[in-house]
């Protein structure tokens, strides 16, 4: 059994000529959780499309829990332990919040009431218990992006694929999703996040992986990452050689 419970291998992706996913090796270790940061455009949701099995790569290998399970369709990966959230959080409106956790639920097992169960025992681990009978439409954009990751873990998932959970989110609400977050990894879930705002991506992970145009340009600790001049220049462009030089 690999030291990894996601290894991603030569992985690649070209629509017609536009390659957005380069060559991509990166690694999630058991109980880890690994920021995958880089500019608007760097192919971060094209990987976490590979992996989740949306897109079926042009060449390459993803590897979880010890398996190739490169180009299995989505649902089949979901019952293998991955799940994710979306950019664009779309809940089914006029459902409740309860029945939006229980389609979830629904992943593994056929039962109303276990599924029902779990996910109350969700909600109440994402802080919406007081909203369970809520309907989903009504729900401020910081409950539905809880109520997205809900969903995500009504699957039971050894690996959580977040797709940026904190865009949006005013300072006391990143807060509180970063505590979340951090309680779903304590919990023994291996966490693989995209997100925008470094400051919570850096205390949520030990270890980042930077694109930049599909092709990883960096990898290290959140120090190593923020120090380095390429990622620096990704982000804030050719203006940065002449402060540096």
């Amino acid at each position: 059994m690999s030291a990894s419970i996601l290894e991603v291998k030569q992985l690649t992706i070209n629509f017609g000529g536009l390659i957005a996913v380069n060559n991509l090796d990166m690694q999630v270790g058991y109980g880890e959780a690994v920021g995958l940061i880089g500019p608007n455009g760097a192919g971060k949701t094209s990987a976490f499309n590979l992996i989740s099995g949306v897109y079926k790569p042009t060449h390459g290998q993803v590897i979880f829990n010890g398996e190739d399970i490169t180009g299995l369709p989505p649902h089949v990966i979901n019952r293998k332990g991955i799940g994710r959230t979306f950019q664009i959080v779309k809940p089914f409106g006029s459902m409740t919040v309860l029945e939006n956790v229980m389609v979830g639920g629904f992943a593994h097992t056929s039962n109303r009431n276990k599924s029902k169960a779990i996910a109350m025992e969700v909600i109440e681990r994402v802080g919406l218990q007081r909203k369970v009978n809520a309907l989903a439409k009504s729900l401020t954009l910081a409950d539905r992006k809880r109520l997205e990751v809900a969903k995500a873990l009504a699957t039971d998932p050894k690996l959580l694929l977040l797709d940026e959970v904190l865009a949006g989110l005013n300072p006391t609400e990143v807060e509180e999703a970063v505590d979340m977050i951090k309680d779903i990894n304590k919990s023994g879930i291996s966490i693989l996040m995209i997100e925008h705002v470094l400051q919570a991506t850096m205390a949520i992970c030990n270890h980042i992986v930077v694109l930049d145009y599909g092709k990883k340009i960096a990898e290290g600790t959140p120090q190593e990452v923020t120090n380095n001049p390429e990622v620096i220049k990704a982000y804030l462009g050719d203006e940065y050689e002449a402060v540096i030089n």
